[in-house]
């Protein structure tokens, strides 16, 4: 029995996620279904990217993780099957699976046998009627490349830059979680690397961050910055929510150094 996620910005809702599985169960043989999360902000690739970076690599090797976060659907984005790590990744071409693309063994297929494509196809469904019986045959004993050519030129989103020197280190808020954590794009090396760090500095608060290594040391209520569960530096309160409290998304500019 082999494994295969899921993972998308359907929610729960709604009958989507429900008939992607549905066509997995009666095409796959006997598919153990795992969803890695259905709350992904909607449209936001990023955040799908974010989400499978942290979580694809903790299942079984030849785990088949279905993604769609798929804004272009029905456009000119390609359809895809990434090979990398012994996983297989099916979604869009979008920057989804950009995490996956940066590894030196991956390949790329664009998906365009005719087989894979339920019939009639619809344009805003692509999870249903090819991303999922694309990924019922892979489990099946499909290999990758016989789902079309290979190619070269996949999506890949913008790294979000860090900047290290002796004085600081500059990245920005990558992703914010369910508990409003505000988690950067800074990880543990680069602030080993970098500065000697008292504080973090955020757009619109004067007094910089304390560092500290756990949540209780700091009072109920109070901001810090902690390295995480990802090996990323984050933002959080105290039994509250570091979004909330400083308005903050996606995108900000976070600087950790000497103050």
């Amino acid at each position: 029995m082999g494994v295969v996620t899921l993972t998308t910005d359907f929610g729960t809702r709604d009958s989507y996620v429900g008939a992607m599985k549905g066509v997995l169960l009666s095409q796959a043989p006997f598919p153990f279904l795992v969803d890695i999360s259905h709350e992904i902000p909607a449209q936001d690739v990023h955040a799908g990217a974010f989400l499978l970076s942290q979580a694809a690599r903790e299942f079984p090797t030849g785990t088949i993780h279905l993604a769609v976060v798929d804004p272009g659907v029905g456009g000119p984005r390609r359809p895809i099957v990434v090979q990398s790590d012994d996983y297989l990744w099916v979604g869009p071409d979008n920057g989804l699976f950009s995490f996956a693309l940066d590894r030196p063994d991956a390949i790329v297929y664009e998906i365009n046998l005719v087989e894979l494509r339920r019939t009639p196809m619809s344009a805003t469904f692509h999870g249903r009627d090819l991303f999922a019986p694309t990924a019922a045959r892979l489990h099946g004993g499909l290999a990758a490349g016989d789902v079309g050519p290979r190619i070269s030129d996949p999506i890949v989103l913008d790294d979000t830059a860090v900047e290290v020197n002796a004085e600081w280190v500059q990245g920005r808020v990558v992703y914010v979680d369910h508990f409003g954590n505000l988690i950067t794009g800074i990880n543990r090396d680069q602030l080993s690397a970098g500065a000697v760090a008292s504080g973090v500095t955020v757009q619109g608060l004067e007094d910089p961050i304390p560092v500290v290594e756990s949540y209780d040391a700091v009072a109920k209520g109070e901001l810090l910055a902690i390295v995480g569960s990802t090996d990323l530096l984050e933002i959080a309160v105290r039994d509250g929510s570091a979004a909330s409290r400083l308005a903050l998304a996606r995108g900000a500019p976070v600087r950790v150094g000497r103050h």
